[in-house]
């Protein structure tokens, strides 16, 4: 697992390992208990074994306040070139607007690239047209396929 650490000076370092402290998603339902570290620490280990998978973390004072998360997906078309997928592109309230995400949302789409993918996939479940104005300004087509998704 790669973690770029994006400041918010712009400035990037690369480091491998767990993380110091971890963002608390915006929960739709409050009434959801507060998650375990020791099984955030665990999943991170796993992560942290697997070279397709970059957890991408913008700090601020020694506090994370932006994630991104990527994957490479081996794949057997285009070549067997793999593709990407991005997820959990998180940023603290606060923080928002001051351009950690996309620096994140950039470095995710280098590593991609840097991998070989031919493309790089995100979903949102998000409305906002600032959310979806924000995917574009990355790069990101919210034309170009038709998602579906089913929850198990």
């Amino acid at each position: 697992m790669t973690r770029a650490l994006i400041h918010p000076k712009g400035r990037t370092r690369r480091r491998r390992g767990a993380l110091r402290t971890v963002p608390a998603p915006p929960h739709r339902d409050a009434a959801r208990p507060p998650q375990d570290l020791r099984l955030w620490r665990e999943k991170l280990a796993r992560f942290a074994g697997d070279p397709r998978y970059h957890l991408l973390v913008g700090e601020a004072d020694g506090a994370v306040i932006s994630t991104v998360t990527l994957v490479i997906v081996e794949n057997l078309t285009h070549g067997m070139r793999p593709y990407a997928l991005i997820e959990n592109v998180v940023t603290h309230r606060a923080h928002r607007g001051k351009h950690c995400a996309a620096a994140l949302m950039q470095r995710a789409c280098a590593i991609a690239a840097e991998n070989g993918c031919y493309k790089v996939m995100l979903l949102t479940g998000s409305k906002q047209e600032s959310t979806l104005r924000f995917y574009e300004r990355c790069g990101f087509d919210r034309h170009a396929k038709t998602a579906f998704l089913r929850r198990l």
